[in-house]
């Protein structure tokens, strides 16, 4: 892995610009809250930002949840798409920390796709914290992403976690995976999944250690809780994926646990008005309360 962050530092640009995005603000004069989230920088590329929502009432430190949007790693989602559901549980009393990343239509790809997931979850620790004045706890950090965004948690957290989860200051607590792409050489070979190959840049017997490295089942997190939901008419990624991985985390003696849901397809989770992410969300916040 060290080699693909030094791929990562020859790849990464020099210059950074903000995108304007009215739902975020970028100078701390106004305080983030959950309808008016903070725009934070983590990298030098235009697409290593984020926005952080913070809740309206207390005084924190707030538990973080790192919010992954999905879309198939490519420029046709960004953050925007899952602001309502960052909304939402900041308006529960968690902190919400956005991530946007650089995706496989624009500069991203393999392996800076991944790596960005992973430098935007180590921010916490440093310019996150920063700009929030230190209003979010790291002890208490909890990933949930959709889909594509899915496969980002659970790598990241495969990736970093420990026996006793730690990753660095960063304190990871559990993972929330919503109809996640979690076995990337089941995707290719039984769904034909073409974001993967063009991830990946190749076939599993083209690129077989890229395979290895990105798949979430090749690297199962340990020490934290893991919860996959995915609905029975999914008919983008299969909800054979996260049978697969949580078997697979069970066999590993992980505390994992699925929940199908009935009558549930995939773009239902970036839905802040849908049952689907109704069950997200409380899975999300029961993590977010009980986990300390």
């Amino acid at each position: 892995m060290a080699t693909v962050l030094a791929i990562v530092a020859v790849i990464v640009g020099n210059t950074a610009t903000e995108r304007a995005f009215p739902a975020a603000i970028t100078s701390d004069t106004a305080p983030a809250g959950p309808d008016t989230p903070l725009r934070i920088g983590y990298g030098t590329s235009p697409d290593t930002f984020g926005d952080l929502y913070l809740p309206a009432t207390g005084a924190g430190p707030y538990p973080v949840v790192v919010l992954i949007h999905g879309g198939g790693w490519s420029q046709n989602r960004t953050l925007d798409h899952v602001g309502p559901l960052a909304s939402s549980l900041a308006q529960a009393g968690a902190a919400v920390w956005n991530i946007e990343y650089r995706r496989i239509d624009g500069a991203g790809g393999w392996p800076v796709t991944l790596t960005d997931v992973d430098d935007a979850v180590q921010a916490l620790a440093t310019v996150v914290s920063q700009r929030s004045g230190n209003r979010i706890d790291l002890q208490r950090v909890h990933l949930a992403g959709h889909s594509a965004g899915a496969q980002l948690a659970a790598w990241v957290a495969g990736r970093r976690i420990d026996a006793k989860g730690t990753t660095a200051a960063v304190h990871i607590r559990s993972v929330t995976l919503m109809a996640g792409v979690l076995d990337l050489v089941f995707a290719v070979n039984n769904g034909r999944d073409a974001y993967v190959r063009k991830l990946l840049g190749g076939l599993p017997d083209e690129v077989p250690d890229r395979y290895r490295m990105a798949s979430p089942i090749e690297h199962l997190p340990s020490g934290i809780r893991i919860s996959a939901l995915h609905g029975d008419r999914d008919h983008v990624v299969s909800p054979e994926q996260s049978r697969r991985y949580v078997a697979a985390a069970q066999r590993a003696s992980a505390t994992a646990d699925l929940r199908i849901l009935d009558g549930i397809g995939h773009g239902e989770f970036a839905d802040a008005n849908s049952r689907a992410w109704a069950a997200a969300r409380s899975t999300i916040l029961d993590h977010v309360t009980t986990l300390r």
